[in-house]
């Protein structure tokens, strides 16, 4: 599986250069790579992404039992960390990924995993008001349009249910901010937007902020929980 090395490797030249890669995501483009990425994505990233997964899921703990959305599942990975009392239904656009999550319910025997289906985070198959709780981890910077998955995560939750997100933002100074630029090239060949403000999620009449904390290492990432009105 030498091309995505290869193509981190491009973007890092490019980088480097001063050309920045692209910033442009679609559909067509996130498929593609999360594709090439799947076979390895848990070895690259699991431990990276940890602290900010367990954060996010730790927060859903908390929470009287109930039915909990993860959009942008990916592989699974953090299915098994998930109390036994939560019903988690989960989301990814990725087939390849998908494959990999559900190879892992089935290994690691997880009954509280209700489904795993294949799905656009901006256009959820689900009825309003589905779900005690909607979890998107290291998802709000990689979408098309993250306004129209705010909404649709907003839709799918009932009020007084709980939005859960965890990723990097770009509002960081001192060498949070060095590092993130650091890290733009790799992060380009995921289609991860470094440049990610968070004020474009913040502000929905439909929702109240209740937490915003850095976790992760050194605080590099960001949890942020909303209540749905």
């Amino acid at each position: 599986m030498p091309d995505f090395f290869e193509d981190v490797a491009r973007k890092w030249k490019s980088f480097s250069g001063g050309r920045h890669p692209s910033t442009r995501i679609d559909e067509e483009a996130v498929l593609t790579t999360y594709a090439r990425w799947a076979p390895v994505y848990d070895v690259v990233f699991g431990a990276a992404f940890r602290a900010g997964r367990r954060a996010a899921v730790g927060f859903v703990n908390e929470l009287p039992p109930g039915r909990i959305l993860e959009c942008g599942v990916g592989t699974g990975i953090s299915l098994p960390y998930y109390a036994n009392d939560h019903r988690i239904h989960g989301i990814d656009l990725s087939p390849e990924m998908l494959e990999i999550a559900r190879q892992r319910v089935a290994d690691q025997g997880l009954p509280n995993v209700d489904a795993l289906v294949e799905a656009d985070a901006s256009d959820l198959p689900d009825g309003d008001a589905t779900f005690d709780a909607s979890v998107a981890m290291f998802v709000m910077t990689v979408v098309p349009d993250p306004q129209a998955v705010m909404s649709e995560l907003i839709r799918v939750t009932k009020p007084g249910g709980a939005v859960v997100l965890v990723s990097h933002f770009a509002d960081q100074k001192g060498w949070r901010k060095w590092f993130g630029e650091k890290l733009s090239p790799l992060s380009a060949s995921l289609g991860w937007h470094m440049d990610f403000s968070v004020e474009r999620i913040l502000g929905r009449s439909e929702l109240r902020l209740v937490q915003r904390r850095r976790v992760g290492p050194f605080g590099f990432f960001t949890l942020i929980v909303f209540e749905r009105l």
